[in-house]
Order: C-alpha cells, then sequence, then structure tokens
C-alpha cells in the first residue's frame, strides 16, 4: 500500500519541539512525507515514511522503522534502527544500514553497498507503519477520537504517544522555504528555518522562525513566538499574540494585536485593526455576562467603544519603531 491519491495528510503539521539543525529537520515522533514531495534537508525521527517519487536531499535517520516507497531516491546515507522497507526503484547514493530485517522490491540501487543484521528479503514490502497511520485517519475521521487512542498506544509499545511530522503531497521544504498548498500548524518549542508559505498559518508558542510568514487566509503567531521577517495573508486576518514578536512587516485584510505583542515594521490592513489589551481578552476568555440594567449596559458599551478608539490609536506604539497603515476598502 503506497501513499498514492490525496492520501489521509490534509495539512502540513509540524510537532512541538522540532528543530533543524545543519541541514536536517529532527523530531521527536515519527515522520510523514506524502507522495511526489522535495525535501532538501535531511530527516531524523523515530519512524520514517516517505512516499511514492519522493526526493530527500541528505541522510535519513529513523530509530525505529523506515518505509521508502516506489521511486524514492535519497541523497545520502539511511540508518535505520529496526526494520526497513524499501519498494521498486528506490535509489540510495549512499549506504543502507539497518540494525533489524530488511524488506527490499525489485531494482534497488544502493550505490555504497548495505548491511541489515536480521532476515533479508527480496520482495515488494507492505509496511505496516503506512497502514498505522491510515487506520489512524480513518477513525479520527469518523469521529473515533478514544479508538484512535487505544491504536496510538497500542502501536507505541507502551510509549509515550509523540505527534508526528506531517509533510502532504507535492511539498517542497528546503532551508529556504517550506511550501505547501494545504494549511500548516506548527507546535509549541520549535526551531525553524525557511520562509513558510501555505493556505492557512498557525504557529504555537516559544517558537522560532527564521524566515516570514506568508498565507492566502488566516496567519496566527502564537504567544513570545519569534519571526524574524515579515507576516502576510492576502485575505485573511493576522493574529499577533501577547509577547510574540514580528521582526519585519505585517499585511493583512484584518490586524488583531494583543497587548504586549511587538511588531517592528509596518503594519497595513485593508479592513479592520484592533489592539485587544489583557482586560477585554479575560473578559472574552472567561466569558463573563453583564447583569446591569438597560441604561448601565449602555454606558458600558459607550466606554468600551472609546476604549477600542484610544486602543487603535495606540496600534502605532505597539509598532514602535514602525509605521501603520489602513485601507479601508
Amino acid at each position: 500500500m503506497s501513499l498514492r491519491g490525496d492520501g489521509p495528510i490534509e495539512e502540513l503539521a509540524i510537532p512541538s519541539e522540532t528543530t533543524v539543525e545543519e541541514h536536517d529537520v529532527v523530531v521527536d515522533g515519527d515522520v510523514l512525507v506524502g507522495g511526489q514531495s522535495t525535501v532538501e534537508l535531511g530527516v531524523r525521527g523515530r519512524n520514517v515514511a516517505i512516499g511514492e517519487r519522493v526526493r530527500v536531499g541528505d541522510d535519513i535517520e529513523a530509530e525505529g522503522d523506515c518505509r521508502l516507497d516506489t521511486w524514492c531516491s535519497v541523497d545520502g546515507n539511511v540508518l535505520v534502527g529496526e526494520d526497513a522497507y524499501l519498494g521498486e526503484r528506490v535509489t540510495v547514493t549512499g549506504r543502507l544500514m539497518v540494525s533489524g530485517d530488511l524488506d527490499i522490491g525489485d531494482d534497488v540501487t544502493v550505490e555504497e553497498g548495505f548491511e541489515a543484521n536480521g532476515w533479508i528479503v527480496i520482495r515488494n514490502p507492505v509496511p505496516t507503519i503506512v497502514f498505522y497511520f491510515i487506520v489512524l485517519s480513518q477513525l479520527l475521521r469518523v469521529g473515533e477520537t478514544d479508538a484512535a487512542d487505544e491504536l496510538a498506544e497500542a502501536l507505541a509499545d507502551g510509549d509515550d504517544v509523540r505527534d508526528p511530522l506531517l509533510v502532504p503531497r507535492n511539498a517542497e521544504i528546503s532551508d529556504d522555504a517550506w511550501r505547501v498548498s494545504t494549511p500548516a500548524t506548527v507546535g509549541d518549542d520549535c526551531r525553524l528555518h525557511g520562509n513558510l508559505r501555505a493556505a492557512s498559518i498557525r504557529v504555537g508558542e516559544r517558537n522560532e522562525v527564521f524566515g516570514s510568514l506568508r498565507a492566502r487566509e488566516d496567519v496566527t503567531v502564537g504567544a513570545d513566538t519569534i519571526i524574524h521577517g515579515d507576516v502576510t495573508t492576502r485575505g485573511g486576518t493576522v493574529t499577533v499574540e501577547s509577547g510574540a514578536r514580528v521582526l519585519g512587516d505585517v499585511s493583512a485584510g484584518d490586524l488583531v494585536v494583543y497587548d504586549g505583542a511587538e511588531i517592528q515594521g509596518t503594519l497595513r490592513a485593508r479592513g479592520e485593526m484592533k489592539l485587544i489589551q489583557e482586560a477585554e481578552r479575560a473578559s472574552e476568555d472567561d466569558g463573563v455576562e453583564s447583569d446591569v440594567p438597560d441604561e448601565a449596559a449602555a454606558e458600558a458599551q459607550t466606554d468600551a467603544a472609546d476604549a477600542e478608539e484610544a486602543a487603535t490609536v495606540t496600534t502605532d506604539a505597539v509598532a514602535a519603531p514602525g509605521t501603520v497603515e489602513s485601507d479601508d476598502s
């Protein structure tokens, strides 16, 4: 079973604590790459599953199993801690080292040779890891979250279940940019290199991205995250949460900036530009409803409108030393 068609991967999902270290993407969990993608970086993870016709530009290191689907190419070594599965016409320019069993298809090329400590079987392998992701995806789609959790825990052999790195079909990943046509989600405590291009982007907390963010729809920059570049969306809303820093310009349809955020460049909004202070955010989170009489409620709404107007006026102070531009079109 290969990763042909649209497959179960519907977004770029970068799990928490993912880092890019010397041209390698390093994750604690599994890695799943959709078909016909290009990954110019090396890949290091627990279990690694690479789809059909994927090109990997550096070494692959898997603590557990490794699956390379048909017509894959790896420009480097492949080091596998447990079992390896290589489909037909896979090319590895370096050396293949497998601690467990090796299932290998027809017309596979390993230029510097291979070594396996377990059984070596020449056939067209059917990998367990791909079946696992497909079944798990179907359970989540039908809302069977409890069954999905039980399956994940059973396959993890009692270990902590960690979120995988999911790369959708036709993605392009390199030091310069991460380009996908799907939504993109970044967890917490990540350190990434390259510009991020996606349909929509949500970046979690305490991340550092050495590049810009650009999306067709909404973009969210989480608390205490640093973006070393611009944040741009064509028609969506850009949200910059408290403690976040954008070391560049921000351009959006609507712009929402939380108190404590810092934007060093120019702010451009074609629609509404809003500053949310801590008191206002707390009331939104708690869902507090006022029980005051109508006259008092009207007075409270007037005060809130005045406060919002004042907040909008002071947005340029939050964005200093940049400037604020708004185009009400």
